[in-house]
């Protein structure tokens, strides 16, 4: 199934103690249904020393289900991502609310 989030997309968050905040993925994880978003979804996890990196309570980005997320058009607001497949065959992610190209 074509990704409607993809990596480098802005993205508002719908529910969740983060709710209506916005970042950007940097990482998605298809096969669990979940992405990375900067500064989204933060926890403290307790880093062991190692030779190369400090030891110490490190804060770090959690996975959050993409069903939590929602893609922001180009006036702001979060919109549904579908699909179109344009003359030339190729298929390309349209906002939902403005109808306008996302990519491509």
């Amino acid at each position: 199934m074509a990704a409607k989030i993809r990596k480098g997309d802005k993205v508002i968050v719908l529910t969740g103690r983060d709710k209506g905040r916005t970042g950007e993925v940097f990482e998605v994880r298809p096969d669990e249904g979940k992405a990375l978003v900067r500064g989204i979804n933060l926890v403290k996890r307790h880093q062991k020393q190692t030779q190369n990196q400090e030891g110490g309570i490190i804060s770090k980005e959690a996975p959050i289900d993409l069903s939590n997320v929602a893609y922001v058009g180009k006036d702001g607001k979060p919109t549904r991502v579908g699909f179109k497949i344009q003359a030339d065959g190729k298929k390309v992610r349209v906002a939902k609310s403005s109808g306008v190209e996302i990519d491509g």
